[in-house]
């Protein structure tokens, strides 16, 4: 009878392993069939062994999108956190029009990326831009500010728009894990006289972890894989400013048309991808059990 289960079991979930197959593994060997090929579009390619990557290797535009992913990514998940956690335990206490704020909140992460990305090209526009105009009117700047032209600014514009789009999925995460937890553990620190800021620290905080852990997990991968907000807003600039390596392969792959070398790129940089979903994971597990 559980052997007929079990078979039972398997010819349901073989149409699904088998689209699973079709869409991840296969276009992940050929990815790196690719990298080991002087493929170009329009030729069949050859086997050329190491040579995509030796020459990845030594193009400065690659050691400087494997800094600005790092930086990009680092920086864009810490804002996401912090605000999302903020907006989440504001959202948490008993205030006029809560779920009013609660569905306002999803607005900037359910509206198309090109929407939003272009919205904050125009925010950022030295000339006719919000913030130049509310900056200038108040006496902060003497002259407009070429946000996205500036490589002083240009990661710091990317990741601020680029955060304010995502962290609501950090919100409403952190509100829905808020809602499982007692109310009575508060009541109980509150009569014991604890302040708010140590109920956050030994209440809210342990309560979150699993939630956290699997919010930073997910949103360390999408944010390091992010292409939208760097096309949208700099296309990589200024002077490679803003080149993260989906940008590089971006520009290998589909705008020289070199798909050996871009295949190569996304091969490096997978070692990359898999040590920051590490070091995540250690500062989670060192955490919890601490």
């Amino acid at each position: 009878m559980r052997t007929r289960e079990s078979l039972g079991g398997m010819a349901l979930l073989a149409p699904t392993l088998l689209l699973l197959l079709g869409l991840v593994l296969y276009p992940f060997c050929y990815a790196i069939w690719l990298a080991f090929s002087d493929k170009t579009v329009g030729s069949p390619g050859q086997y050329v062994g190491l040579r995509n990557f030796i020459y990845v290797l030594s193009w400065p535009q690659f050691s400087a999108a494997v800094t600005n992913t790092i930086v990009f990514t680092v920086c864009a998940v810490a804002i996401k956190f912090v605000l999302g956690m903020a907006v989440a335990l504001v959202l948490n206490q008993r205030i006029r029009a809560r779920n009013f704020f609660r569905a306002f909140l999803l607005l900037p992460w359910v509206m198309p990326a090109f929407v939003v990305y272009l919205v904050w090209r125009w925010l950022y526009d030295p000339l006719a831009g919000l913030i130049n105009y509310a900056l200038l009117d108040i006496g902060v700047i003497a002259s407009p500010i070429a946000f996205l032209s500036d490589r002083s600014t240009a990661m710091g514009s990317v990741v601020v728009a680029h955060a304010w789009r995502n962290f609501p999925f950090y919100a409403i995460s952190f509100l829905a894990g808020m809602q499982t937890i007692s109310q009575e553990l508060y009541d109980s620190a509150q009569v014991d006289g604890a302040s708010r800021i140590r109920q956050f620290r030994h209440i809210t905080l342990p309560g979150l972890y699993h939630i956290i852990g699997v919010v930073l997990l997910l949103t360390t991968i999408q944010t390091a894989n992010a292409f939208e907000p760097i096309y949208l807003l700099t296309g990589g600039g200024p002077s490679d400013a803003t080149m993260v390596y989906t940008m590089l392969v971006y520009v290998m792959g589909i705008m020289n048309l070199r798909l050996g070398e871009a295949a190569a790129v996304s091969t490096l940089f997978l070692p990359l991808l898999v040590g920051l979903v590490l070091v995540v994971t250690m500062l989670l597990q060192k955490k919890a059990n601490a």
